[in-house]
């Protein structure tokens, strides 16, 4: 049955009226809709989300789960009641009983949490770092962000995919695991680590430690351009496994000359060639790196 039909019956029996209107539709068991007659008279289907969002003229219309009154994209001048965190989204009293998170990245609505695609719809799949359902291998070109929702990144096959993010077992990260969330944060954002070389015996090493891993970062930032020097480059660390941090830039972990590379065609992507240097015959060294405010990102690198 329709909820606009049954909000009508509802109202009509009296008591049973106070299940939706004395507790704002606590009674719901599930936000997700295919059609506005899938929702209540305050509501329509959010043509992206699929789930039932409040509509609203003013912010003081909307509730304290989603506190902000826009107009939703690609409805018109339709305004809706938008949200902006996760913890806002947990006040929402339309539901019992299910996790409600913010689609950040996209729709700016309170959708279920999931975690795995057969949480979701047809066509989407799961970010499981977000917990949100998404449209399932986004189309894209070029690198970095592109046209990708931010934590994601363009891969190799053209479509937009999931930033790394180091497991929790890595041991670089043991100590000083930076907190980062696709929905909340908005520091640079590492897609890519790995080997660029090995040099015996190389010029960056003393002979204590001398040769030389070479390692390709490439990151993409959305608040800015990056800088056009190495010297304007801030808050870039490398973790060992020991949990050492070091700041790459000012530490003096850059190759020379060639170490810092900004994207000519994209000024918003980067790349950062760094050396680590390691006892004679070493054969793999496993790295952690992160940006302020960015996702930690932690890679083995074989000679």
């Amino acid at each position: 049955m329709q909820l606009r039909k049954m909000t009508l019956m509802l109202a009509v029996l009296g008591t049973m009226s106070l299940v939706l209107t004395g507790c704002p539709d606590g009674g719901r068991e599930s936000l997700t809709c295919s059609t506005d007659t899938d929702c209540l008279e305050s509501e329509i289907c959010h043509p992206n989300a699929k789930v039932c969002v409040q509509t609203c003229t003013i912010g003081d219309d909307c509730p304290d789960s989603a506190k902000t009154c826009a107009e939703i994209s690609g409805a018109g001048s339709q305004k809706i009641c938008t949200c902006s965190s996760n913890e806002l989204c947990a006040r929402d009293e339309r539901v019992t009983d299910v996790e409600l998170v913010c689609d950040m990245a996209n729709t700016k609505v309170c959708v279920p949490k999931c975690s795995a695609d057969t949480d979701c719809a047809t066509g989407q799949t799961c970010n499981t770092t977000t917990g949100v359902c998404s449209a399932a291998n986004a189309t894209c070109s070029g690198v970095g962000q592109s046209t990708c929702s931010y934590g994601q990144f363009c891969s190799s096959s053209s479509t937009c995919t999931a930033a790394p993010v180091a497991p929790t077992t890595c041991e670089n990260f043991s100590r000083n695991r930076p907190a980062w969330s696709a929905t909340t944060s908005n520091g640079p954002v590492i897609y890519s680590v790995e080997r660029a070389g090995y040099q015996v015996n190389s010029s960056f090493c003393q002979a204590s430690a001398p040769d030389a891993f070479l390692v390709r970062v490439r990151a993409y930032r959305t608040d800015a351009d990056w800088p056009s020097t190495r010297a304007g480059v801030s808050g870039f660390f490398y973790l060992t496994t020991g949990g050492d941090d070091f700041d790459v830039v000012n530490d003096g972990l850059l190759v020379p000359n060639t170490g810092y590379n900004r994207n000519t065609s994209n000024l918003k992507d980067a790349e950062f060639n760094v050396y680590l240097c390691r006892p004679t015959g070493s054969q793999t060294i496993q790295v952690g790196f992160y940006f302020t405010g960015g996702n930690p990102v932690c890679q083995q690198i074989n000679r």
